[in-house]
């Protein structure tokens, strides 16, 4: 079945299997999507592009806008749609949170990127 699948980036590991849309590695846990760095040219295997809800390419120290209010556990008010975040860092997060940042009331945390739109 792995004849087809690229070996991990990581860890070089032949071992990789296809979960959803991305490829996972059970020797070293690392997750990637098959197709970054590969439909575009625009990179490399090891290189992952994190995009906005709109598409657009995020890079660190960039400035986002909260495209919808977000919930925060441990808070009555959560995030309001349109709080402008600074100086974000783009991270390899859990559950798909891939932008470390700090929200001004809230302070640091990470988000999605799907629920954020470059400013």
């Amino acid at each position: 079945m792995n004849e087809n699948l690229p070996p991990c980036p990581e860890c070089s590991g032949a071992y990789t299997y296809e979960m959803g849309a991305l490829l996972v590695c059970p020797e070293c846990g690392h997750e990637w999507s098959l197709s970054v760095g590969a439909a575009d040219g625009s990179g490399t295997a090891g290189e992952k592009v994190i995009k906005d809800s709109v598409g657009n390419v995020l890079a660190d120290g960039d400035t986002v806008t909260v495209v919808k209010t977000l919930k925060v556990k441990g808070s009555p008010t959560g995030i309001k749609a349109g709080t402008k975040v600074r100086n974000i860092r783009l991270v390899d997060g859990v559950d798909g949170h891939d932008i470390d940042c700090k929200v001004d009331g809230f302070g640091p945390m990470q988000l999605k990127s799907s629920v954020v739109k470059k400013a």
